[in-house]
Formats: C-alpha cells, sequence, structure tokens
C-alpha cells in the first residue's frame, strides 16, 4: 500500500510539473495576451466543440507587423498529439492574422492584434488540448496559450467541502464530484476516464489521476478528501487604474513619468496572522477598461504599476512573485520581487494595460513547490472556482477527448 501511494503520489507531481511548463516566455514586445470565450463574464479558454474563442494581443512595437497564428492538437500531458492536421482541422492549422488596429491617443504606442477560433479557414473537428502559437515573420514563436475544446457527452455534478483532516479543516477545501453517463457506454472507467481538477483555472496545482471510488448506475462517484484537497489561499488582492491620471481603487499615486504614467499601489501586508475579510474578486482574472474613451482595446493606455509587499517573516530560500492571470500565472523575472534592504520591502514594476486586475503574492521554494499561502494565508471561507475536465482515452484510441465539464464554487462550501 505505501508503494502504491508512493507512486501515485510521483505521478501527480509528474503531471503537475508537465502542465507548469508548457507554456515559453512571451516575447518582451508583447503584452495583454488575452484569450477567452467570447460568452459574456467568461474568463477560461475552456469551450464547447463549435463555439468560439477570441485571442487579443498587442505589440508594443507598433510597427503593423505580420503575424500568423498556428494550431496543434495535443495529449493529455499538453505534449503534441500523433494526429496529422487533417485529423483535428478543416482548413488550416496555420493562418495569417488579418485584423489588427492601432492605439489610439496613447503615450505608449501599440498595435492590437485579435483572431476568433473557429473562423472561415480554421474550424476545430474534435474536441481535447490545444495550443495556439502565435508567429512573426521569421516564423519564430512569440507566444504560446493552451485551450480545452470539450464535447457534452456527460454532466458533472462539483461540490466543495471543508477538508475533513482536523489539521487543514480550517486551510483547504476538498472537491467532491460524480461523472453521469446516462447517454455513453464506457468499458472501463478506471483507465478510460481520467478527471482534471483545476482551482481558478490555473494548471499549476492541477489535480489528475483519480479513479473513480464507487459506481452507482451511470454515475461514477468520485468522494476524495485528502486527495482532492487545494489550500484555500486568500481572496484575490485588486487595483482599478481605468483612470490612468487618478488615483483610485487601491492606488496611491499616479505620476507623469518622461514616458508613461507611473502608478504606486499601497503597500500590501501579509494577511496570513490576520483574520479572514470577504470582499468580490473575479478570481485571479483582468479585465482591460477605460473610464474615458470607446474602445477599450486600443484607447486604454499603460502605465508602469508599482508592488511593494511587507512581510516579517523569513523567505530566504524563496522567491516571491506577484501573479495572476494576467501574467498566464508565470512566474518569471518579469513579476518577481526585489528586496528593498533600506525600505524592508519587496518591490516589483511592471507594465501593465488600464483596467481591472485581481492579484495574489505567491512563494517558489528552490525545490519549485509554489504556495499561495505562505504571504496571504488560507482559509475556508475563501471563494474559490473550482473546474472539473472529464478526459477520456478509449481503449485502442489515438488521442484523447474531453466529454464533458462541470464547475463548482466553494460560496457555499459544505461542512
Amino acid at each position: 500500500m505505501v508503494k502504491r501511494s508512493f507512486l501515485f503520489f510521483y505521478f501527480l507531481c509528474s503531471i503537475q510539473f508537465l502542465f507548469s511548463q508548457t507554456d515559453n516566455m512571451d516575447a518582451e514586445h508583447i503584452k495583454t495576451i488575452i484569450l477567452i470565450p467570447t460568452a459574456i463574464n467568461a474568463y477560461a479558454p475552456i469551450v464547447q466543440l463549435g463555439q468560439k474563442l477570441v485571442l487579443r494581443f498587442d505589440d508594443l512595437n507598433a510597427d503593423e507587423h505580420t503575424y500568423s497564428y498556428k494550431i496543434e492538437h495535443c495529449d493529455l500531458n499538453w505534449n503534441k498529439s500523433d494526429l496529422s492536421e487533417s485529423e483535428f482541422i478543416n482548413g488550416f492549422a496555420e493562418d495569417r492574422i488579418r485584423d489588427y488596429e492601432n492605439s489610439f491617443n496613447t503615450l505608449q504606442p501599440y498595435t492590437n492584434y485579435w483572431i476568433t477560433i473557429p473562423n472561415e479557414n480554421t474550424k476545430l473537428k474534435i474536441s481535447g488540448n490545444y495550443i495556439i502559437s502565435v508567429l512573426n515573420e521569421e516564423n519564430e514563436v512569440v507566444f504560446k496559450r493552451r485551450f480545452v475544446v470539450y464535447e457534452s457527452k456527460v454532466t458533472v455534478g462539483v461540490a466543495v467541502y471543508k477538508s475533513r483532516d482536523i489539521f487543514y479543516i480550517d486551510t483547504k477545501q476538498s472537491v467532491e464530484f460524480t461523472i453521469n453517463t446516462p447517454n455513453m457506454l464506457i468499458n472501463n472507467p478506471r483507465d478510460e476516464i481520467i478527471p482534471v481538477i483545476l482551482q481558478n483555472n490555473n494548471w499549476q496545482n492541477a489535480i489528475i489521476g483519480l479513479k473513480p471510488q464507487f459506481y452507482r448506475g451511470n454515475q461514477l462517484l468520485y468522494k476524495y478528501n485528502k486527495e482532492t484537497s487545494f489550500w484555500s489561499g486568500n481572496e484575490f488582492l485588486y487595483f482599478d487604474s481605468k483612470s490612468i491620471r487618478n488615483s483610485s481603487l487601491n492606488i496611491a499615486k499616479v505620476e507623469l513619468g518622461e514616458e508613461l504614467y507611473h502608478t504606486h499601489l499601497y503597500t500590501d501586508e501579509e494577511r496570513r496572522n490576520q483574520p479572514y475579510s470577504l470582499y468580490t474578486d473575479i478570481n485571479g482574472n483582468f479585465v482591460i477598461r477605460i473610464l474615458t474613451g470607446e474602445n477599450n482595446n486600443t484607447d486604454a493606455d499603460y502605465s508602469w504599476v508599482y508592488f511593494s509587499l511587507k512581510s516579517s517573516q523569513n523567505l530566504e530560500g524563496k522567491a516571491v512573485y506577484v501573479s495572476g492571470n494576467f501574467n498566464n500565472w508565470q512566474l518569471n523575472d518579469a513579476n518577481k520581487l526585489k528586496y528593498n534592504e533600506s525600505l524592508g520591502l519587496y518591490e516589483a514594476k511592471i507594465l501593465l494595460k488600464q483596467g481591472f486586475y485581481n492579484y495574489q503574492y505567491v512563494t517558489k521554494a528552490t525545490d519549485g513547490t509554489i504556495s499561495n499561502h505562505d504571504i496571504d494565508g488560507s482559509f475556508y471561507q475563501t471563494e474559490n472556482d473550482y473546474t472539473v475536465l472529464v478526459y477520456y482515452k478509449k481503449f485502442g484510441s489515438r488521442y484523447t477527448k474531453v466529454i464533458g465539464v462541470g464547475n463548482g464554487n466553494s460560496e457555499k462550501i459544505n461542512n
């Protein structure tokens, strides 16, 4: 039993590592990459087969550069699958991005590009994991993003509970779910069905590889607790720079520099030893918006946003980052905080487009362990989104389908 548990743990960690290493570093001149469904208030790039995604990004070189996109079908671990392009796409897997518009009346010039998938030249035929790459004229990849296309073959019921482990009862949340398969014959669900659980659509701490514990008619029941536990974290911090010239929500001051505005946020203090405080957030996402102007995509300006963190604990051996969907949850030098000994603060400066932003402080240890609770603490009351993706690899099949998606939220947490 000990050996089997160790193997499962090793498998789980390996998959999480693969997930976190999928995305390459974005080119420095490419900013504000957004890949979302066209549906209102949808932030995660997860769509049903036939529904549309829109990809937008800014090129700060503002030279109307020619870009193209390339779509690849992937396996469960986000590696390129063995399928030929004609097997997963009607039309072209690679094509030029034709829609773009230059910024208007901004201190930072840029060109805003966008593409919708599917379109007249590119139509996806099957479900699964996909990666879209944007390439420049030299056929170099400037950035990559992943998205998921699913079929509604099964339904998924998701519920969120407090941890049953008394040691983590106040700091972790557990996900229980049921997969309903009334119209689908699955010969070997233990091997053919592979659920993936996401917290706030962040693949860095995805849980994969669980087997159904119980069977009830056409239902597969996953009543795990420890194996499906996530650190609850804390509500995301936020600021709103829709008015580029004035201080507003959580912005201490705004200064006009030689070229751009400089937006200084109030210094954040660690919240791990503070009482939990409820306030509405959008779970790590961001929305580009402006107070004046007609087009958020081209009238919004850029400013240098200054983050500062006061921490009383010894973080030696751990790097501290500002994290959120605004940078695709990546942890790199662009969003790493540096310690200012004279002020006793961790500081970072990031170039961001006007809008409403959620962010959090995370640490990364030398062994690669990422923590969302070292700085901000973890409270079972925290409101989090949970998504269960149901992958299906039929015996003998050449690719892995996604046959259903379920969503849950911890706002109404179960005891």
